[in-house]
């Protein structure tokens, strides 16, 4: 999931990163409402979670640019108010949900778990090919062998392979989804983490790789 913190308080920010993070999410921070709106505009959320009180552009404003797009990014507002009125103003923007300042961090993740799940097509709650079993909300992966202990990036690469549905996912776009901003285009990371992923799934093989295009998990789960 990639999630983009429009927050101008840079400890709080952090903060939310870096546990965001912690729970396999991507995650970019904006400082700034102009920043916000940049950010948005080039790379596709699928949760934003946006502060009202902003320099620059307002958290108002972004939050109406972000619903007119068209995409199906989902806006989780942000503030220090809670207020009925301040929240009825938040969602009257086009604003999917509302969280008032301080807030208990693991609602914070629910809550956007449950946004970004309403920002992409329903999948099932088990993904599958083959044997092998990936559970989304529990976060674990099963092959008919045991559980199979992956790293975050490994976990993320292997839920957007199997959400495809038997689709081509391009190496960029895996970067995109998986990885943050931070990350550089030029690197062989992708490859990498498919190499050591495939390892820890085992045989047969379920990634196929397509020259040229990407990687594939053919529904059938073969190669």
């Amino acid at each position: 999931m990639r999630v983009l913190v429009v927050e101008d308080e840079e400890p709080l920010a952090d903060a939310i990163a870096r546990g965001l993070r912690r729970e396999g999410m991507a995650v970019d921070i904006a400082l700034t409402g102009d920043d916000g709106h940049e950010k948005s505009s080039v790379t596709r959320y699928d949760v934003v979670l946006l502060d009202r009180d902003l320099p620059g552009m307002s958290g108002d404003d972004l939050c109406r640019e972000i619903v007119t797009s068209g995409e199906l990014t989902r806006v989780l507002m942000l503030t220090a108010s809670s207020s009925v009125s301040d929240r009825v103003d938040g969602l009257s923007l086009g604003a999917d949900d509302y969280l008032a300042k301080p807030f208990a961090f693991p609602e914070l993740v629910a809550r956007v778990r449950a946004l970004g799940r309403r920002a992409t097509p329903a999948a099932p709650p088990l993904l599958t090919a083959g044997d092998v079993e990936l559970d989304p909300a529990k976060r674990i992966v099963r092959r008919a062998s045991g559980p199979v202990e992956l790293t975050r990036k490994e976990f993320g690469v292997l839920e957007v392979l199997l959400s495809a549905g038997g689709s081509v996912v391009s190496s960029e776009e895996l970067l995109e989804r998986v990885w943050d901003e931070n990350a550089d285009p030029f690197t062989t990371t992708v490859r990498v983490t498919v190499m050591t992923l495939r390892k820890k799934l085992g045989e047969p093989g379920i990634i196929e790789t397509v020259v040229g295009s990407g990687y594939r998990v053919s529904v059938a789960g073969s190669e």
